[in-house]
């Protein structure tokens, strides 16, 4: 009784979602309605029982005697391998040992197997006078609309519109990037060459070098870009310039130094084949100094014009 007490208190000390109170748990241990151990009802294992004459006569009940054209049903085993046996192989599904793990052996079985039941299913098909090719007149009733068939091709369309789109612009992009990698690199080539054709001028400023290479650079460059032409421009240039040319290079020059070129020489200075006096002078004919001709009325200065003004 002690014990029971003790657990009791225990119990109700514990939790208070007891349905019973003390009391309650008192008077039912002194009738005899409580055992040692925890009070949870147990409901019986269900057996479990294999009634074959029962699933039986139940299939016998629902089963309809059914010609094989309205069942369409066929046991078959899967077809041998063929190609594997002509080689002298033995697969797994000629020997019949399927390891149900393996995933490419399970499906090959089931589709011998397959085949073996289409093999068996189309003569029968024939001899009951069923076509097994759908005529090409066949027209069958689609499951979707027309509306919804068009929504879905506008969305494909957009769809493959923002593909192409989006891989042009990934196009673009990569070709922007190119040419500005291109234009960079020659920018920097350029750099680099003037660099050199300075430090190049001013070494030979400074005389610390006597070659002039670096003046021969962009004339072999062209050298180099026109050897390859042909045609008749290159003709035109083994004969060499015109007359008009060669009149006009003699004339202004062509190429080499500019400044300078007219400076007087020795020789130049000593030359006086082609010096006249009077016209150096502007006595030459009628005209000299810088009155012009002689005799010319000359204007009346401003006092003058003045006092003719007042007078008239």
């Amino acid at each position: 009784m002690e014990d029971f007490e003790e657990e009791s208190l225990s119990a109700g000390s514990d939790g208070e979602d007891s349905a019973m109170s003390d009391g309650e748990l008192q008077e039912a241990f002194a009738k005899g309605l409580l055992k040692p151990g925890l009070n949870i009802p147990l409901e019986a294992r269900k057996k479990a029982v294999n009634n074959v004459e029962g699933l039986k006569q139940c299939l016998a009940d629902f089963k309809k005697d059914l010609a094989w054209v309205e069942r369409l049903d066929l046991t078959s085993r899967p077809l041998p391998d063929i190609v594997s046996k002509a080689d002298g192989k033995l697969t797994t599904l000629n020997s019949g040992e399927i390891q149900a793990e393996d995933d490419f052996q399970r499906e090959m079985y089931f589709y011998r197997q397959a085949q073996a039941a289409v093999l068996e299913a189309l003569p029968r098909l024939k001899k009951f006078n069923i076509s097994t090719k759908r005529p090409e007149d066949y027209f069958a009733e689609m499951a979707k609309t027309d509306h919804h068939m068009q929504k879905i091709r506008t969305k494909l369309l957009a769809k493959q519109a923002s593909m192409e789109k989006s891989e042009k612009a990934k196009q673009l992009r990569e070709l922007r990037k190119y040419g500005k990698k291109v234009q960079t690199d020659v920018l920097q080539k350029r750099q680099k060459d003037k660099k050199a054709m300075m430090t190049a001028v001013k070494k030979y400023q400074k005389g610390m070098t006597d070659k002039l290479d670096f003046m021969d650079g962009d004339q072999e460059k062209g050298k180099k870009g026109t050897s390859g032409a042909a045609g008749p421009n290159a003709a035109k240039k083994k004969r060499g310039p015109n007359a008009k040319r060669q009149y006009k290079d003699q004339r202004f020059g062509f190429g080499g130094k500019k400044r300078g070129s007219k400076w007087n020489t020795k020789e130049s200075h000593d030359d006086m084949s082609g010096f006249r006096s009077k016209a150096a002078h502007g006595k030459s004919g009628k005209n000299f100094g810088k009155g012009g001709k002689q005799g010319a009325s000359k204007r009346p200065g401003k006092n003058a014009r003045k006092k003719m003004k007042n007078r008239s």
